[in-house]
């Protein structure tokens, strides 16, 4: 999540690169709303992601090359806290901690 939103600040800068004065001082404020948003999410408490299939496997990092630590089903809330790539880390509400769950199985 957190870098899908450095993502799009670099996009909306990007763009302002090709873009005439007015437009370039329109977007360069959105582009710091949009840092703000990323750094009042990052001092904000997690928010709660819910799994969305059965039999998912979690893992202590993030890729399959990591060991499974169990698995968990449909309708198991997960306490995002970061993401690396396809993989988002989080807390299992009422489980494991600091897991690995593929960003697919997961809705936030």
């Amino acid at each position: 999540m957190k870098k899908r939103m450095l993502a799009a600040a670099v996009l909306i800068s990007g763009l302002a690169l090709g873009a005439g004065p007015l437009a370039q001082g329109a977007q360069a404020v959105e582009g710091a709303r949009v840092a703000q948003g990323a750094q009042a999410a990052q001092g904000a408490r997690a928010f709660v992601c819910v799994v969305n299939d059965d039999g998912v496997n979690f893992r202590g990092g993030p890729g399959t090359e990591y060991a499974v630590l169990g698995q968990v089903n449909r309708g198991q809330q997960f306490e995002y806290l970061d993401q690396v790539g396809d993989w988002v880390k989080g807390n299992l509400v009422g489980g494991r901690t600091g897991v690995w769950i593929h960003y697919s199985y997961v809705n936030c």
